[in-house]
């Protein structure tokens, strides 16, 4: 098991004594708190201490034509986030789709949390963060996507 394996085993089972429901997946860990589900990614950092890493698949698709109003509008909710920020991922094509289809992108939320260890007081900062990170992107999407002045995907 690699430093990083070992140091993901840790946080996981520190985020599982904490109540929360947590799953091992390829190289990281699927965090369910209710019907929101967070990935999570650690490593250790070379200068000390270790990176975590989470990624919130909010279930929001836009097409390449509404970029120019998806990158304002998402600057704006940036501006507003203590916790993470919004990025577009571009979503792989199905092989039978025409080669001419405008590009799909995703709307994630992510975060970066940097831990000096894995005691006591880091872990709790940790669980702390991921559940502001969830809030925090959450509530700001849905308030834009169901407000008077609605992202348009």
């Amino acid at each position: 098991m690699t430093a990083s394996q070992s140091e993901l085993q840790r946080i996981m089972a520190a985020l599982q004594q904490s109540g929360l429901t947590v799953e091992a997946v390829e190289d990281g860990a699927l965090i369910q708190d209710g019907d929101t589900r967070v990935a999570m990614f650690a490593e250790a950092d070379p200068q000390g201490g270790v990176i975590v890493r989470l990624h919130l698949d909010l279930d929001l698709y836009v097409e390449e034509d509404s970029l120019p109003d998806i990158l304002m509008g998402m600057n704006l909710m940036n501006q507003g986030l203590d916790y993470g920020a919004l990025n577009l991922d571009p979503v792989d094509p199905d092989e039978d789709a025409d080669e001419d289809a405008p590009l799909t992108f995703a709307v994630l939320g992510r975060s970066v949390l940097w831990l000096a260890d894995l005691g006591v007081a880091e872990l709790d900062r940790l669980r702390e963060h991921l559940r502001r990170f969830e809030q925090e992107v959450t509530e700001t999407v849905e308030r834009t996507l169901h407000g008077s002045k609605g992202l348009s995907a």
